[in-house]
């Protein structure tokens, strides 16, 4: 049965993709798919292929931590794709008999039945790029092969990741692979250009006339022909050289556009092209040298599929953000600007920290975002918020955020990192780790940084996240001491249920914080996420005087546009914000 789109607004999901694909997102209604889903490049490689015995329970995915193990649910879903039958049924089988119970065989089933979904969501014309590491991107190919069909693969595509570095004991490795398919053969392509370097155009076009800047180019083709092609012209024999005459095309086209009209004989077109000064035949001793023809410089070269010229987002770029596996904007401006028609409406359902969401609304685009995370959700409505301001919220939906207490009471039950992750979220906190382990926080499950000093000196406010329904006054002491032995500034401890009155006594017998610029602030506070639900935030200076630095801020855009290069639409970049998970040194660089 065919599956609508519900909601044809600008939406962002948090939820598994698979679930949120099956339920949500109809038959062809996507024009443009992105993914770049998490997989751990920097794990020793072997380990993927590490067999694992015994039933393993499922590993909810925590922050930014990317670890894949062959288990009940992995098995579960390999069943499910080769119980479907068909090619790609054909294809697990073989790489699981291939690859075994290791990890990477969990990677790829947990990939497979994914993409299967975004085919059938993909429109006739749509076109899918699957950005991934080198080390699963054939495995990846195969399932795509059987799920696309082989004919529908279009590039490989080589993007330089990352700078020049050395490897004790094989070849550098600074790529990533993107794999292009198309879902036909009649699939959008907007043919993308690229600027011309200086030292090309010095080089290659170094003449001058009243049409422009060109190159000369020989006017013959490789191996000799017995046709017209083959044949004389202006005394000058082509096969002498094993060569033949190749009429340019861009000359032919120049000219139609100047309203003249264009013969059909191969050697009227070159005698055309001569008297319209296209051709020309240098001088040499023994006579007239190789036919040379104009071509002329045009507004940029074609991009190929090893891209070089789009940098890594190193420490100190503008458009960083600090999540680990951030791709830069041009990257996806350039994907976006090739496969997407106009009005067109794109999918990333690994959304991240939403770079392919923030370059489709700049560029006008419709677009849907999934992630399973809520830390990057935040960052998401964060990003979107710095980039296009408070109005842009109005463009767009979240679904699957908790909106009540029983939402937030259910997701706390299901899990508690995703909870805390959403509860520092709604008063603008990061997380304090992204691999949360038991015992390693300190007491801290998040913080809010800001500058309220002349000085230039980082605040910083620590937040304590509860998850269940009893909370007592140990905890706000606990608070108490966290707070004194990290010299932060403000504590702020988070509950489902109101504080008791030994809790408020406890929290107002610290005193209060009171800002160089004014004002004082409790310096514990408590607050219910039904108080937060309805806008209650924490009592800090940034919350008035707009100083707070716990997220870096996304760059400013103007206005939206595909007209205009992504460096031409960008003024500033804000505060010169910290990360999302600043050390010590990165809040002394912000200072």
């Amino acid at each position: 049965m065919a599956r609508r789109l519900l909601q044809a607004k600008n939406s962002l999901y948090y939820g598994d993709n698979l679930d949120v694909m099956r339920r949500h997102l109809g038959d062809e209604s996507i024009d443009l798919i992105y993914l770049d889903p998490p997989f751990n490049s920097n794990a020793d490689y072997n380990v993927l292929f590490a067999e694992h015995s015994g039933e393993q329970a499922v590993s909810q995915i925590k922050g930014f931590e990317d670890t894949w193990t062959w288990d009940i649910p992995a098995a579960r879903l390999y069943e499910e794709v080769v119980e479907s039958g068909g090619a790609v049924s054909e294809a697990m089988q073989a790489l699981r008999q291939m690859l075994g119970k290791s990890d990477m065989m969990a990677y790829v089933a947990y990939m497979a039945p994914r993409l299967i979904e975004l085919r059938r969501i993909l429109k006739s014309k749509g076109a899918l790029y699957l950005h991934c590491d080198p080390t699963a991107s054939h495995y990846l190919k195969l399932v795509l092969d059987s799920i696309f069909g082989p004919k529908n693969f279009l590039n490989e595509i080589i993007w330089k990741r990352t700078y020049a570095h050395g490897s004790a004991n094989r070849w550098g490795d600074v790529h990533d692979t993107l794999l292009f398919y198309s879902k036909s053969a009649t699939h959008t392509w907007n043919r993308p250009l690229q600027a011309h370097g200086v030292d090309y155009l010095d080089t290659k076009y170094r003449y001058n006339d009243q049409r422009g800047r060109y190159r000369l180019v020989v006017l013959t083709g490789m191996g000799a022909t017995k046709g017209a092609s083959g044949q004389s012209w202006r005394g000058y024999d082509p096969t002498l050289a094993g060569r033949h005459w190749a009429v340019p095309g861009r000359a032919i086209e120049a000219l139609k556009a100047e309203g003249i009209s264009i013969p059909v004989s191969l050697h009227d077109q070159l005698e055309l092209l001569y008297k319209h000064d296209f051709i020309r035949f240098p001088e040499k001793k023994s006579g007239q040298g190789v036919p040379e023809f104009k071509l002329y410089l045009t507004e940029g070269q074609p991009v190929q599929d090893v891209i070089l010229d789009i940098p890594p987002i190193n420490s100190q770029a503008k458009e960083r953000l600090g999540y680990p596996t951030q791709k830069p904007e041009e990257l996806l401006a350039r994907i976006i600007s090739a496969s997407a028609p106009p009005g067109a409406v794109i999918l990333d359902p690994f959304c991240g920290c939403g770079t392919a969401v923030a370059v489709a609304e700049r560029l006008g685009h419709t677009w849907i975002g999934i992630d399973i995370t809520a830390l990057a959700i935040t960052l998401i409505k964060h990003r979107l918020q710095n980039q296009f301001g408070p109005a842009v919220t109005t463009k767009y939906s979240v679904i699957g955020e908790p909106v009540s207490l029983p939402d937030a009471a259910q997701l706390a039950t299901d899990d508690p990192y995703q909870f805390q992750f959403w509860a520092l979220g709604l008063v603008g906190a990061r997380p304090a780790q992204t691999e949360q382990k038991k015992g390693a926080d300190r007491g801290i499950d998040g913080n809010i940084y800001f500058h309220d000093d002349p000085r230039g000196k980082t605040k910083r406010v620590i937040l304590s996240v509860k998850a269940g329904a009893n909370v007592s006054v140990a905890m706000v002491r606990d608070l108490v001491g966290t707070v004194t032995r990290e010299k932060a500034d403000i504590g702020a401890l988070i509950s489902f249920t109101p504080a008791t009155r030994p809790m408020r006594e406890e929290a107002a017998s610290a005193g209060f914080y009171t800002s160089p610029m004014g004002g004082k602030h409790p310096r514990i506070q408590i607050l219910t996420i039904e108080e937060l639900l309805n806008g209650k935030g924490i009592d800090y200076p940034a919350r008035s005087q707009r100083s707070d630095h716990t997220f870096k801020k996304a760059q400013r855009i103007i206005r939206e546009t595909e007209n205009l290069p992504l460096s031409a639409l960008i003024t500033d970049d804000g505060d010169d914000d910290a990360h999302i998970e600043p050390s010590e040194s990165d809040i002394d660089e912000d200072e």
